[in-house]
C-alpha cells in the first residue's frame, strides 16, 4: 500500500509518506526532476548489484516546497536535478546535507561540485548555438547573439527558463552586469519571435525558416537526431560550440544531492557513489547523450561525432552566485515581452 502511495503522489502533494516506508530496510528513496526513462536503467543496475531497491517520485517542479513541507518526516534520501539553479535553490533553503566521500570528491571535477559538499554534478551538457546549414560552417560566440547582423534571425526559449538564466549568470561572471544587460537588450532586438517553446522547438524553428540561429542543450540535438519524426529538423541544422577562441562553451549539469533528513543515509551514499562509477557514467552517456563528468568514460558514438570542444571551466558555484541578478537583468531587458 505504501509503495502505491509513493507512485501516486506527485511532488505537489501535501501528504507525508508513512515513516515505516521511509525506514524500510534495503531501500532508498529518490525525488527526481529527471525523467523516469533516463534514470530507471541506472537504478535497475544499482539494485542488481547491491540488492537495494530504489523508490522514485518524479516531478517537473515543486521539490523544494515538498521537502520543506515534509520537514524531518520526509522519506527523501536522494535528490536528482536537471540544472544548477535547482540545486542551488535546495542548497539555499537548507534542504541538503553535506556528504563526505572520497569517491565523489575524486571523480567529480572541483568546479562541478559545491564548496560545502552538498551537491555534485553527474553529467554536463553544452548550451549550443544551432545554425541553419545554408549558412555553412560558422564560428560564433554567445556575445554575437546581440550583433545587429542577426536582427530578426534568432530564436530561443523563455529568458526565465533555468537554462537561459544559467547562461546569463555566466555572462555576468565574464562581463559584469552593465555589459550583460546591454547584451540582453541586443539579443532581444535580434529575436525573430517572442521567446517560446522548448529546446527541441528551437531546432524545429530553423527547419521552418523562422530563424537562422537558435539556442539549445546538446543532448536535445541528439534526441532529435534519433527521433524518426524529428530527424528532418536536425538534418538542416549545424550544432556549434560557442566561444572556442576564448573562454569556451557554457555548460550546465545534471546533479545529485542528499536530502537533509535522509532516513537511509548509508544506502543513499552508496547510490550517489554508484552514479559516478564508470559503469553508471557510461550508461548515462549512452542513454541520454550527455557528457560524463568522470574522466576517461567514453562518449556515445553520436555525441563523439560532433567533435571535441573547449568548455568554460568557470565554477558552477560562481555561476550560481549570479542567479538572482541574472533574473533581474532579464526582467530589465524585458526579454520575454
Amino acid at each position: 500500500m505504501f509503495k502505491t502511495l509513493l507512485t501516486k503522489f506527485t511532488l505537489l502533494t501535501c501528504a507525508i509518506i508513512p515513516l515505516s516506508f521511509a525506514y524500510a530496510a534495503d531501500e532508498v528513496n529518490v525525488y527526481s526532476y529527471r525523467q523516469a526513462n533516463l534514470v530507471k536503467p541506472l537504478f535497475d543496475v544499482f539494485t542488481k548489484q547491491t540488492g537495494i531497491k530504489v523508490n522514485v517520485v518524479f516531478a517537473k517542479n515543486g521539490m523544494a516546497e515538498r521537502l520543506a513541507r515534509e520537514g524531518e518526516h520526509s522519506p527523501a534520501d536522494i535528490l536528482l536535478t536537471t540544472d544548477i539553479s535547482r540545486l542551488v535553490e535546495l542548497q539555499d533553503k537548507q534542504l541538503l546535507q553535506p556528504v563526505k566521500s572520497i569517491v565523489l570528491e575524486t571523480h567529480v571535477p572541483a568546479h562541478l561540485q559545491s564548496s560545502d559538499d552538498t551537491w555534485f554534478a553527474l553529467t554536463t551538457r553544452v548550451r549550443n548555438i544551432y545554425s541553419a546549414k545554408r549558412l555553412g560552417n560558422i564560428s560564433i560566440n554567445y556575445e554575437d547573439l546581440s550583433d545587429p547582423k542577426w536582427q530578426g534571425r534568432v530564436c530561443t526559449r523563455s529568458g526565465k527558463h533555468p537554462y537561459t538564466v544559467a547562461l546569463v549568470s555566466s555572462m555576468i561572471a565574464e562581463h559584469g552586469e552593465v555589459k550583460t544587460l546591454e547584451w540582453l537588450k541586443g539579443f532581444k532586438a535580434n529575436l525573430a519571435r517572442k521567446p517560446q517553446g522548448n529546446d527541441r522547438g528551437q531546432v524545429q524553428a530553423i527547419h521552418q525558416n523562422l530563424c537562422d540561429l537558435s539556442l539549445g542543450n546538446s543532448y536535445y540535438f541528439g534526441k532529435i537526431l534519433t527521433n524518426p519524426e524529428q530527424k528532418v529538423w536536425a538534418d538542416e541544422v549545424n550544432i556549434n560550440f560557442p566561444n572556442q577562441g576564448n573562454r569556451g562553451a557554457h555548460i550546465n549539469i545534471s546533479g545529485v544531492a542528499m536530502a537533509k533528513y535522509a532516513p537511509n543515509r548509508a544506502h543513499a551514499l552508496a547510490l550517489m557513489e554508484f552514479l559516478i562509477s564508470e559503469k553508471a557514467q557510461q550508461l548515462y552517456a549512452e542513454t541520454n547523450m550527455e557528457y560524463p563528468v568522470r574522466e576517461g568514460v567514453p562518449l556515445s558514438q553520436l555525441v563523439a561525432s560532433w567533435g571535441a570542444f573547449k568548455a568554460d571551466n568557470l565554477s558552477l558555484v560562481t555561476i550560481a552566485k549570479h542567479h538572482k541578478n541574472a533574473i533581474k537583468l532579464i526582467d530589465q531587458a524585458k526579454f520575454d515581452l
